[in-house]
């Protein structure tokens, strides 16, 4: 049986914590008479391991009774701009590709996904948005890039 200690189940709550999307704000698309309306939410996370960038989500947010009760299946759509908010900051070499983020959109089988790739040659972080199903994913995705000053050269492990 594994043992987790204490300040290591804190580090890792902590780090949980860090990757919640922040709310930016949400239109309505669908009124519903039961429940909360059908929506479309846009959500802001910044990159955890580069200080400085934020990517921005738009995704459609299903509503009445499913939704309320968190058994809806939000649609697999979803658009991303990420943006250097602040001067960019990376402190350890980052791998060619890696997911950042994850966020369940179904009950038990879905997910959206945004995955970070390094394009060395360009000094740019590229932001790529889907969803997958444990059975089928989708191919509807988004991407994005933030260039990075050629003076700050991105580390790569």
């Amino acid at each position: 049986m594994r043992k987790f200690s204490v300040p290591g189940l804190l580090a890792l709550l902590t780090l949980a914590a860090c990757v919640r999307a922040d709310s930016v704000g949400e239109v309505d698309t669908v009124f519903k008479f039961i429940g909360p309306d059908h929506k479309i939410v846009v959500d802001a996370y910044d990159d955890p391991k580069v200080a400085g960038v934020t990517c921005y989500v738009s995704r459609a947010k299903t509503g009445g009774i499913k939704g309320a009760l968190g058994l809806a299946e939000d649609k697999s759509e979803a658009s991303i701009a990420c943006r250097q908010v602040a001067p960019i900051v990376i402190d350890k070499p980052l791998p060619k590709q890696e997911e950042v983020f994850s966020e369940r959109i179904s009950l038990v089988f879905k997910r959206l996904r945004i995955v970070r790739m390094v394009d060395a040659k360009r000094n740019t972080l590229v932001y790529l948005t889907y969803s997958d199903r444990v059975i089928e994913g989708s191919p509807q995705n988004s991407v994005t890039a933030v260039p990075v000053d050629r003076a700050t050269p991105i580390p790569l492990r």
